[in-house]
């Protein structure tokens, strides 16, 4: 790892954040800049509080995306997107609306919505994906590819998770064709990962699928790209090694890179934990970190990012879905300093993603500072209130607001 050292002591009580003046590192090299004695004052909208460090570091890295999140529309909508805008460059936005975004047409004017409830002068770019279901047909494929804004299809199996029951029913018997075309315009295919057999057990509905559904889609289809979406067991981890790169590749959640099944019941039932695919054994988080933080190029930076309404996440019946776009790079950075790879993470948030899908790297870059800050409790919208990953803690790394060029 290529470190940079600047070192600064400042007397003056409020000093502004200092800002790395230097050149671009080469690809998958990290900066790192300790320096003493300085107190940052200004904090990141994204958080409550800035606490003081005697000793603060910062990473320069290219400017993340996001390649997968949920946005939802209306309120909800302009209420997450900033938090989402503020540190990535592009996301792929889901398309598990109601109803769901099953067309082209449909795409871009959810495209246009998202558009709109960007804040002022943000350059933040939503990449639309299509919703798979038993009637798309291959000519609704070569409409999306020429479209340019269409990056991918979605397959939910039917009931797997929120607003899924659209979903496929038979991805070989009744979506072959689709696919075929799918390969042809080199349209990437990405996957929920989960069977929904009632008599499969749910933390076993990973494996299942894959012994079941994507071993052999691979098998049938190995020109096909695939993203397998929030994997969460050491057998998708090995599957997806098995698989060619390029061809086989797995976005990875902040949730599922530092929380296992027991955060779900610790100190009594847990909804803010509750995700789907849901949190698996210690084992199986040890093996995700394992693969993430080794440097290899299958893996890329995923939020799952998914905001509920904190009553619904507190009811009777609540619905799945951790809220981790404001603490998602910070989350990231820890997991990445915990395993000693800090000179990986790069790789990781801002290369991987956009080498898979064939897109450029981002120009610009993002700043992280060694400065603790206090996650809020929730974040307004409408007459509700969502309630982030991290509720209420102290986070060490804290993103800067605005690209750095």
């Amino acid at each position: 790892m290529q470190i940079a050292i600047t070192t600064t002591v400042s007397a003056h009580p409020h000093p502004k954040p200092l800002v790395s003046l230097l050149r671009p590192s080469p690809p998958h090299r990290v900066r790192v800049h300790p320096f003493s004695h300085r107190l940052i004052t200004r904090a990141s909208a994204m958080a409550s509080s800035v606490l003081p460090q005697q000793q603060q570091q910062q990473l320069t890295i290219t400017r993340p995306d996001d390649w997968h999140l949920h946005l939802r529309d209306g309120e909800v909508l302009a209420a997450v997107l900033p938090h989402s805008a503020r540190h990535f460059q592009r996301a792929i936005v889901m398309p598990n609306l109601k109803p769901p975004v099953t067309t082209t047409a449909r795409a871009l004017e959810y495209r246009e919505e998202i558009l709109r409830a960007l804040p002022p002068g943000s350059s933040f770019t939503p990449l639309m994906t299509l919703y798979l279901t038993d009637t798309t047909s291959p000519e609704e494929i070569k409409i999306a590819r020429k479209s340019g804004v269409v990056f991918a299809v979605k397959l939910y199996p039917a009931g797997a998770t929120t607003n899924s029951q659209d979903g496929v029913t038979d991805i070989l018997g009744k979506c072959l064709p689709v696919l075929e075309e799918m390969v042809r315009q080199d349209m990437p295919l990405l996957v929920h990962g989960e069977v929904t057999d009632p008599h499969v057990d749910t933390f076993d509905r990973e494996k299942v699928f894959i012994e079941r559904i994507l071993a052999p889609l691979v098998q049938k289809l190995p020109q096909l790209k695939i993203v397998m979406e929030h994997i969460t067991t050491m057998d998708a981890v090995n599957f997806v090694e098995s698989c060619k790169e390029g061809h086989v590749a797995a976005t990875v959640t902040p949730q599922h890179l530092l929380l296992n099944r027991n955060a779900l019941f610790q100190g009594g039932l847990q909804p803010h934990n509750y995700c789907l695919p849901v949190l698996k054994r210690e084992t199986h988080r040890q093996a995700i970190v394992s693969a993430v933080t080794s440097g290899s190029r299958q893996y890329f930076l995923g939020t799952d990012s998914a905001p509920h309404d904190k009553r619904m996440k507190e009811c009777s019946c609540g619905c799945a879905g951790i809220y981790s776009a404001p603490v998602a790079l910070s989350l990231y950075a820890k997991v990445f300093e915990q395993a000693g790879a800090l000179d990986k993470l790069e790789a990781f948030t801002s290369f991987n993603g956009p080498d898979f899908y064939g897109l450029p790297r981002n120009n610009s870059k993002i700043v992280l500072r060694r400065s603790g800050w206090k996650v809020p409790a929730t974040y307004a919208y409408g007459a509700g209130v969502i309630v982030p990953m991290s509720s209420g803690n102290t986070l060490e790394w804290l993103p800067s607001d605005q690209p750095e060029e």
